[in-house]
């Protein structure tokens, strides 16, 4: 018997948001309510609580602050859930059982990959570590698995709540692999796919992440790196097997020996009891580990303001850090094209007349509108001389160090 599919959540459009302050609805008027939320001294309990720094903030990012570098998004105007009324995403149970779906997955995330892997992080994420270098954000949580916070601010601390994927896992030995090498491997288990991916890359059909485009030229373009060709013969498609486990099969928790068969060329074959990777992202239906929540949670604890961006907090996990962030008396700013689930009950009992100390509510993208906000800071005198913007860190696709402290 099949195990039920989980529902997705939130995917037809959320009611359209509030504007708060109400002046906020111009790109000075947004900038300077900003620039109030974030700079405003706190008062109340938090000030006097045993917060780790009550006047700085933590960042909570989706997938709108990523679509300026090209990338698309789960909900927004153009989002898969919009303009793909047929997708669903792979469900862990259904990757780690099912030997065809792997196939499709892998087929689908070889093609897509090339454009994620030379994606850059934007203005957006520049500005994030401006704010940082003004010891005004202390951390960030994000959801988005494209690593480009870390890259763009790796000297922030960064806590990647869903994973990321540069790099892959083993369900059994828990070994990592990078996902370049994989990419190598895939490429030489399937010469034709490779062949068909440096026609299309030549051609400039995996140029552009509009999703009409790409339905004109036969594709069909999700996020995290998945492009759908209809049509196409993905039980063909090989992956190979965890090298470790290939090397030496580990014992199962059973206590029985596991095996790891694969063809003449490498390719995982199903008469294998272990070996398989996956991605290192947390997959639809799949638990954050506890570690990861408690980090997330000690983020939120140890700064005084949250600030949301580009995310309709539809996944639980996200949406029970802003209400977190509530129930501890935190001033809550939310930055993002569109509705956010729940977020009226962000906003209750802002007194009438503030300008943005107490929240703010602002619907522009996220790439217009921090920049400004960074240069109105500076006018008002929170650059520090030391200070240097860098875009150097572009090529480092690596774990994300304070990443793993946070963890350790």
């Amino acid at each position: 018997m099949n195990k039920p599919l989980m529902r997705i959540p939130y995917t037809g459009p959320l009611p359209a948001p509030t504007i708060i302050p109400r002046n906020a609805n111009t790109l000075h008027g947004a900038i300077a309510a900003l620039s109030t939320f974030l700079t405003a001294p706190l008062s109340g309990a938090l000030e006097r609580s045993s917060t780790a720094d009550p006047q700085s903030t933590v960042v909570l990012s989706g997938a709108g602050i990523s679509v300026a570098s090209g990338l698309a998004d789960y909900r927004g105007s153009n989002g898969t859930y919009r303009v793909n009324k047929t997708y669903r995403p792979i469900y862990y149970h259904e990757f780690l059982a099912n030997h065809e779906a792997r196939k499709r997955y892998w087929a689908r995330s070889f093609l897509g990959w090339t454009n994620l892997h030379k994606a850059r992080p934007n203005a957006a994420h520049y500005a994030v570590k401006k704010l940082g270098e003004m010891g005004i954000v202390r951390s960030v949580i994000t959801q988005n698995v494209d690593s480009f916070h870390s890259i763009a601010h790796p000297e922030m601390p960064t806590l990647e709540l869903h994973g990321y994927l540069r790099a892959l896992t083993c369900v059994t030995c828990h070994n990592d692999l990078p996902r370049e090498a994989f990419q190598d491997a895939l490429a030489r288990l399937n010469p034709a796919w490779a062949e068909f991916l440096a026609e299309a890359i030549a051609s400039g059909a995996l140029d552009s992440e509009d999703p009409n485009e790409r339905r004109a030229k036969g594709m069909k373009t999700n996020p995290d790196g998945d492009v759908d060709l209809p049509g196409a013969p993905y039980s063909t498609f090989r992956y190979p097997a965890c090298p470790h486990c290939l090397a030496t099969p580990p014992i199962a928790a059973d206590g029985t020996q596991t095996k790891v068969e694969v063809d003449g060329e490498g390719a995982w074959k199903s008469t294998s009891t272990a070996g398989i990777l996956k991605p290192a992202v947390v997959m639809f239906g799949e638990s954050i580990a506890s570690k990861v929540k408690e980090a997330a949670e000690n983020a939120i604890d140890g700064s005084g303001r949250l600030l949301v961006m580009g995310t309709s907090l539809a996944t639980y996990s996200a949406w029970r850090l802003a209400r977190r962030a509530k129930d501890r008396g935190m001033p809550i700013g939310i930055l993002n094209l569109g509705g956010v689930r729940g977020e009226e009950l962000f906003f209750q009992n802002l007194p009438p007349a503030q300008t943005g100390e107490h929240g703010v509510r602002l619907e522009m993208p996220t790439d217009k509108i921090l920049p400004g906000l960074v240069e109105q800071l500076r006018r008002i005198g929170f650059e520090k001389p030391s200070a240097n913007i860098s875009h150097t860190n572009e090529e480092a696709h690596t774990n994300s160090r304070v990443f793993k402290d946070m963890l350790s």
